[in-house]
């Protein structure tokens, strides 16, 4: 590190001590939260986190507040919106932070396979995505309360209930909280090999419907128009796609159509997944699956496409690279080294970076198998990765 180098004032010691101590703490969190059924659809159990996690920031002086979500008829409640804040808000440092209390897991799961300790790792549902770094993000600012380093800097950290299905209602209020800031840190879980994310491919989530016409298919085939057929077509178009720009991918996930083998089929449903890195790009690949999939090969039948929930591209910015150089210059400061990456997952950093915020993610500790049985996080990555942000939050 360089003389003038900011990251020399930081007492990265003092942060490193205070992690280990908080340590024994954050594992009797960890194993609280992931214990608890919380899936995105068990608004219940996303709101007994909301209820650990704000007392948890009631008891250190944050300012709590809760948003409720009220669907529309028909659609599913989600669990509550916990909006805490800490320090003045005229204070010239403003950082975000953003983790997500949600899972993918059903209930019943956090009895099935609860929270456990095997050498080095911890496992359980949610144990890496993302209740390892939703902790990590309290126990950093606690970091830094103890050693005197909270005050100037005005802190926000948004829980959110559904990042899993792409942040529907959290969406705007965090993109409300993150038009003032000056650097957000979303705390997913670090890369296997310990890599912070940098950049993020755009996500959209397209549904296809194609509409044909039902007919016998063994007595009238002719006067059918197979959906089916049309979707085969549309598949292979789709997939085409592939290569065409570097980065893009295209792919169709799920297909669901036809009610039995002898009637030709008068619906099909294509679930397509659209992913590219840059923004230029990724609305050339969403424009070019709207001409295929209108462009069709069995006559007289109709298609719907709908856009639904999904991110922008997260691009490395200036902004970006400079966090990322100052978090590698604390990594090695705590006596480890720490890369930058991009990665092909969305996640929340994608929308913030997308308003042109510096944006780091993978912030939280190193994990992997995420969505899987067999999630783990590597423990022995939780306290130097809690005075990693510490030190970065105390820097922006």
């Amino acid at each position: 590190m360089t003389p003038d180098d900011p990251v020399n004032t930081l007492p990265l010691e003092a942060l490193r001590k205070a992690a280990e101590a908080r340590f024994d703490h954050y594992l009797e969190d960890l194993r609280t939260l992931v214990n608890i059924d919380c899936g995105t659809y068990l608004p219940d159990g996303v709101n007994l986190v909301a209820d650990h996690m704000e007392e948890r920031f009631r008891s250190a002086g944050w300012h709590v507040g809760r948003k409720s979500h009220q669907p529309d008829e028909g659609l599913p409640r989600l669990g509550d919106i916990l909006i805490a804040t800490l320090g003045a808000e005229t204070a010239a440092r403003r950082v975000l932070l953003i983790g997500h209390m949600d899972t993918v897991f059903p209930e019943g799961t956090a009895v099935e396979r609860p929270f456990r300790l095997e050498g080095s790792r911890a496992f359980g549902p949610g144990v890496s995505d993302m209740k390892g770094g939703l902790l990590v993000g309290f126990h950093a600012v606690a970091c830094l309360q103890e050693t005197g380093l909270a005050g100037g800097a005005a802190i926000t950290y948004v829980c959110n209930p559904d990042e899993e299905i792409g942040s529907p209602f959290s969406g705007p209020t965090i993109l409300e909280r993150a038009r003032s800031v000056n650097a957000c840190f979303v705390l997913e879980g670090a890369r296997e090999n310990g890599d912070i994310v940098s950049a993020r491919k755009g996500v959209a989530d397209v549904r296809v419907t194609i509409h044909g016409r039902a007919a016998h298919a063994g007595v009238e085939p002719e006067r059918g128009r197979s959906a089916i057929v049309q979707a085969a077509h549309t598949i292979l178009a789709l997939h085409e796609l592939n290569g065409r720009w570097p980065g893009v991918t295209v792919n169709v996930g799920v297909v669901e159509g036809g009610t039995r083998p002898n009637v030709i089929a008068e619906r099909c449903d294509l679930h397509v997944d659209v992913r590219s890195p840059h923004a230029s790009t990724f609305d050339e690949a969403v424009s070019e699956v709207e001409r295929i999939v209108q462009d069709t090969e069995v006559p007289d039948v109709t298609v719907d496409m709908v856009r639904m929930s999904g991110f922008p591209p997260m691009e490395k910015t200036e902004g970006t690279a400079r966090l990322a150089d100052v978090a590698s210059r604390i990594a090695e400061g705590l006596g480890f080294e720490l890369r930058d990456a991009a990665t092909g997952g969305a996640s929340d950093a994608n929308p913030v970076a997308g308003m042109g915020v510096p944006v780091l993610d993978g912030l939280g500790p190193i994990g992997g198998s995420d969505h899987s049985p067999g999630e783990w996080l590597d423990v022995d990555s939780v306290t130097p990765r809690m005075a990693l942000l510490a030190g970065l939050i105390a820097s922006a």
